[in-house]
């Protein structure tokens, strides 16, 4: 990785984000008048203003009320980044359930840290609990855990989610706006590859995001509104410098009931950060005007 470990990376990510607080507001172009039509063409209109500030993007939604999809570019492939760690929580609850015992105190905080506060100390060990042995940082362990990620993409129907076939970090993991969605309606609809009281766990940690990660699509939660979320961003050095920024939960209230999932890869975090919120704001805006 040209001298620079994941672990800098991530270090350098977190960084980023605590000193991004103190920067100006970023520029981005964003739709300056009201879209039109049906429900399906306001979000198509919106999204052609936003493709202006990258091509790399892309976005699904599934409109829980009516059934219906939506999307632009929503098999857009990129790294998964800390979306990532829903799967990973899922791995480390179905292990221990294969394992015949409860999950131990230090790895359900693990699961509560990484969900919660995006902690990566947490998700490395999980993944490597998921491999087999949480003290093993060795690539056998990790590449163990990778597979097991694999599996489990497969059972739960995410055709173009996928582990990295050059590294074995969780972080590399590739995935889509779609596929996200497909996890989300799995975890809520119910799948046979987790059990009910996992998945439902999961959803009820993921409910409680720590409010500085409260963006994208979450970026509306509110005491009327109830969000269950994960995002996701890192810089990805040693290949085309860029940062992806990506967004995926389950918004409910104020007459919405939608999933939906937002990935970019863009020069900055603050670029990628402001451009997912605002793309989340305009998703709540317009599917409050109705179903889809």
């Amino acid at each position: 990785m040209a001298g620079v470990s994941r672990r800098t990376m991530l270090l350098a990510a977190s960084a980023a984000v605590l000193t991004g607080c103190a920067r100006p507001p970023v520029s981005i172009t964003r739709p300056t008048a009201s879209p039109s039509g049906a429900i399906a063409e306001q979000l198509s209109q919106v999204m052609a203003v936003y493709a202006a500030n990258t091509d790399k993007l892309g976005v699904y939604v599934h409109d829980l009320r009516s059934g219906r999809d939506w999307d632009a570019q929503g098999g857009y492939s990129s790294q998964s980044a800390s979306m990532a760690k829903v799967m990973i929580a899922a791995l480390a609850l179905r292990r221990t359930r294969s394992d015949g015992h409860a999950l131990e105190f230090d790895r359900m905080t693990d699961v509560s840290n990484a969900l919660i506060n995006s902690d990566n100390d947490s998700a490395d060990r999980l993944w490597r609990y998921v491999g087999g042995d949480i003290a093993d940082t060795g690539p056998e362990n990790l590449s163990r855990a990778a597979d097991a990620y694999q599996r489990l993409a497969n059972e739960l129907s995410m055709t173009e989610t996928r582990r990295d076939t050059k590294r074995p970090d969780w972080s590399w993991t590739w995935t889509t706006p779609q596929d996200q969605v497909t996890l989300l309606d799995q975890l809520l609809g119910g799948t046979s590859a987790l059990v009910d009281a996992d998945r439902l766990y999961l959803l009820d940690v993921m409910r409680k995001t720590n409010p500085s990660q409260i963006w994208g699509v979450g970026t509306k939660r509110s005491e009327h509104v109830a969000v269950q979320m994960k995002n996701g961003w890192v810089q990805f050095a040693s290949s085309d410098g860029l940062w992806a920024v990506n967004s995926m939960g389950h918004v409910s209230g104020e007459g919405r009931d939608y999933l939906a999932a937002i990935m970019c890869r863009v020069p900055t975090f603050e670029l990628g950060k402001a451009l997912v919120d605002a793309i989340g704001g305009d998703l709540f805006r317009v599917l409050g005007a109705g179903p889809l």
